[in-house]
């Protein structure tokens, strides 16, 4: 017969490990806004988005 395994107390993260996580997480996403904030990357989503809306079909 299958035996479900047990957990110890220890296991899971610690609240300093999701402190540490939750910091990750919001420099990444800092950095990734300021990425598709820039100027060049705006300029080639509205040319891409205006190209595609003139389509003739």
């Amino acid at each position: 017969m299958y035996k479900l395994p047990t957990f110890r107390e220890d296991d899971g993260m610690t609240t300093v490990e999701y402190a540490i996580g939750t910091l990750a997480a919001a420099g990444l996403a800092a950095v990734l806004y300021l990425v598709v904030s820039s100027d060049a990357v705006v300029a080639g989503l509205t040319a891409l988005i205006e190209r595609a809306l003139s389509v003739k079909f």
